[in-house]
């Protein structure tokens, strides 16, 4: 008959399995990544995501099923960093609110979690594209829910979902001409299906598959070391509300009845107390997390719903000041101003630039260090403004962006800038002057008028769009896409930028990077000045990595 339910005990194991799968494969997903540049990191941000999510479920594992995805779908929301992980955090929170309230879960039930996954998943992209981790998940899913109506047992409906997502994935290439031209499956149903047999494994009671490094295929792939996310640290002065207050509030229907629960409207009531809040809740219970200055006061209004458990008060600045030898500082209160700006900057010479120019806070990362939907609500919160607008300044932070804008009180507006040009250009047209949708409107048609331009060098050998590329070669990307390859930067540069320039460009903006050396930068900013004499130009040292430049035409 087989094992014909699943409670959270387990399914906590299976995460524990799933987590540490994808994180023995992290690298090699990475290398799977279609574009041969040194900042290919699906692996890294899914590793990262599912690594977040498993350490919240071990946190809050019990026999309950629901509880237990629940847990699952905080961690994965709050670590969420790039797209794949945010789509792997939406995929896991429609499972969880498909298994709600459930103490354990039946195969068919497991099997429908995981089509609501899908759904919630698929909403959550704006322009969903086939033959990537979605298409693998929907096809998994489906196969899933199909032999769950025939069959009892949960491990065979976890292998015929493990069974599906391999053949799905070795169909990505079919559906993306790309992937079929480089010849690799999709990375980021790759990570999926990782974690999907991470599951499978503990369910059987077996060792975890193979590691994929022992393909040769995708060994070969493997040319790149990725840059972890960089942690930032405050003063104890600058923390604004002192008490790290934790509680759960057990739901009593006296008190329901007199004061019924929206779990919208506790949020709204809480945010006025404090900040880093989180609210999750179910019939039963709702756990809250805050940091406040006045914790009784927090306290108060929970009682209102039902009785107080599991109650954690910690004093931070008497922490913080305990860890680095300072003296505690009274907080002073931080006056709310009308407009902030949050902007993505990948190199320090460039987070100077955004600052100089009107940004309130910079979020140094980007390319191979994906700021998590943790980060930029902190960033949002930290404006301390009415709206905030957020610039991600890359297209593999704007879904976490916007997964972050739901997750604040603060009024929030993603401009979906995907470059570091687009970013400053949306920026600069932003008027303090104007009201929320004239700025709007203005900084997304600034963005979408200019130019971007990226030198960089590639890590393997492969081809794309016809053009055959050398590892170490340098490569020329216009708005993202591969254009230009030689064997020598300033080569690279010169070709790029005639692709680019025309009879229309005015202003030509060079930000050079670490990798640049000063002799390369003159020969590039010569030769704009002597084969475009009527165009302006405009240098900067954005100390950017891995990119030696990046143009902005205008």
């Amino acid at each position: 008959m087989g094992m014909t339910s699943l409670d959270g005990l387990r399914f906590a194991r299976m995460v524990q399995a799933g987590a540490q799968h994808l994180s023995a494969n992290a690298q090699m997903v990475d290398a799977l990544n279609v574009f041969p540049v040194p900042d290919g990191d699906t692996g890294t941000n899914m590793n990262l995501s599912m690594t977040s999510g498993a350490k919240e479920t071990e946190a809050g594992t019990q026999r309950h099923f629901g509880k237990t995805a629940e847990a699952l779908s905080k961690g994965l929301l709050m670590g969420a960093r790039g797209n794949s992980g945010v789509i792997l955090s939406q995929l896991f929170r429609g499972f969880s609110k498909a298994v709600a309230g459930k103490q354990e879960v039946s195969a068919f039930e497991l099997a429908a979690a995981f089509e609501a996954g899908v759904q919630t998943a698929y909403k959550a992209v704006m322009k969903p594209v086939e033959g990537t981790i979605l298409t693998v998940a929907k096809d998994a899913a489906k196969k899933a829910v199909a032999v769950s109506q025939k069959e009892s047992d949960v491990v065979a409906v976890v292998e015929a979902l493990v069974k599906e997502g391999q053949a799905s994935l070795n169909r990505t290439p079919e559906l993306l001409p790309v992937l079929k031209e480089v010849g690799v499956v999709d990375s980021g149903g790759q990570g999926l299906l990782l974690v999907y047999e991470g599951f499978l494994a503990e369910l059987k009671g077996e060792a975890l598959p193979a590691a994929l490094s022992t393909r040769q295929d995708i060994k070969d792939l493997v040319n790149a070391e990725h840059h972890k996310s960089v942690q930032s640290f405050m003063d104890t002065a600058d923390i604004e509300f002192g008490y790290c207050t934790e509680f759960m509030v057990k739901f009593e229907q006296e008190k329901l009845a007199e004061r019924p629960f929206s779990e919208e409207q506790f949020r709204r009531e809480l945010s006025k107390f404090g900040d880093s809040l989180l609210v999750v809740a179910d019939d039963e219970i709702a756990k809250v997390h805050i940091h406040a200055e006045h914790p009784g006061d927090v306290l108060t209004l929970g009682q209102q719903y039902g009785s107080l458990i599991n109650m954690k008060i910690e004093n931070m600045r008497e922490q913080h000041s305990a860890i680095t030898g300072s003296a505690p500082a009274p907080a002073e209160p931080v006056q709310q101003a009308k407009w902030g700006v949050v902007a993505v900057a990948m190199g320090s010479g460039i987070a100077e630039l955004f600052t100089s120019i009107g940004a309130t806070v910079v979020i140094e990362g980007g390319q191979t260090m994906n700021p998590s939907t943790e980060d930029i609500v902190k960033a949002i919160r930290d404006c301390h403004a009415e709206h905030v607008f957020v610039l991600p300044n890359n297209k593999n932070i704007v879904m976490a962006a916007e997964q972050a804008a739901e997750l604040v009180e603060t009024t929030v507006s993603v401009i979906p800038t995907k470059t570091v040009p687009q970013g400053l250009a949306a920026l600069i047209a932003f008027n303090s002057e104007s009201d929320s949708a004239s700025n709007i409107s203005a900084m997304t048609d600034a963005s979408a008028l200019v130019k971007t331009g990226q030198i960089t060098h590639a890590v393997r050998d492969t081809t794309i769009d016809g053009i055959q590329i050398k590892k170490n070669d340098f490569m020329g990307l216009a708005e993202g896409k591969i254009v230009v390859t030689h064997t020598e930067e300033t080569a690279a540069a010169k070709e790029l930028l005639h692709s680019l320039l025309d009879d229309e460009s005015e202003i030509v903006t060079v930000i050079y990077g670490e990798e640049a050396s000063q002799k390369t930068v003159e020969q590039v900013t010569s030769f704009i000045e002597e084969a475009y004499p009527d165009i302006e130009v405009e240098v900067h040292d954005g100390r950017q990595p891995l990119y030696p430049f990046i143009f902005s035409i205008e």
